[in-house]
């Protein structure tokens, strides 16, 4: 029990074929598979699950109850909300203008907002939201910024339709419908 009366929060797994590195950050209760490999400065929240293969670079954020599914790469300037779905082999890109030898390359932020879900095989370009409880489907490209709820697949992603907290399609009407 701690000072308190309450259970002890549980510590984190790291497999040992895990690389983890010193001054990262992993929330209690979190589970960090085969082969992954999580930078410096990364944070970690507590309750995720980081699948094999899994490459999370310095400088990003996961909130809590995330899960990152294998083979999964999520680059510096990616912030990801609580309660996150991330499918396997998405890809999160940081750099509009990638060139191997540019040495002023620039940042630019994405964001995916609590509760929201990317399917497998999914890009997201840099520098897009992805709102709360927004569904991509598996092998869209994101180019835009995705709305609360809303559902978008295709290469460029385009909106399909719209979604409730559980990813149940509700509406395939372009317009948001009332109560979302």
């Amino acid at each position: 029990m701690s000072p308190d009366g309450s259970p002890p929060e549980p510590s984190p797994y790291i497999h040992p074929s895990a690389e983890v590195e010193n001054g990262a950050v992993v929330g209690p209760g979190t589970k960090i598979w085969h082969v992954a490999h999580v930078r410096s400065t990364a944070r970690i929240g507590a309750g995720c699950t980081v699948g094999r293969n899994v490459y999370v670079d310095a400088d990003v954020t996961i909130g809590d109850h995330v899960k990152v599914q294998n083979n999964v790469s999520v680059y510096v300037g990616v912030t990801i909300e609580d309660d996150v779905f991330v499918g396997p082999s998405a890809v999160f890109t940081n750099d509009h203008n990638p060139r191997a030898t540019n040495t002023d390359w620039k940042i630019t932020p994405t964001r995916v907002r609590r509760g929201a879900s990317i399917g497998a095989n999914a890009t997201i370009v840099c520098g897009v939201e992805i709102g709360e409880y927004a569904l991509v489907a598996a092998g869209a490209v994101v180019t835009r910024d995705v709305l609360p709820n809303q559902l978008v697949a295709g290469n460029p992603a385009r909106p399909r339709g719209w979604v409730d907290e559980r990813g149940e399609v509700v509406s395939r009407d372009p317009q948001r419908p009332a109560g979302l």
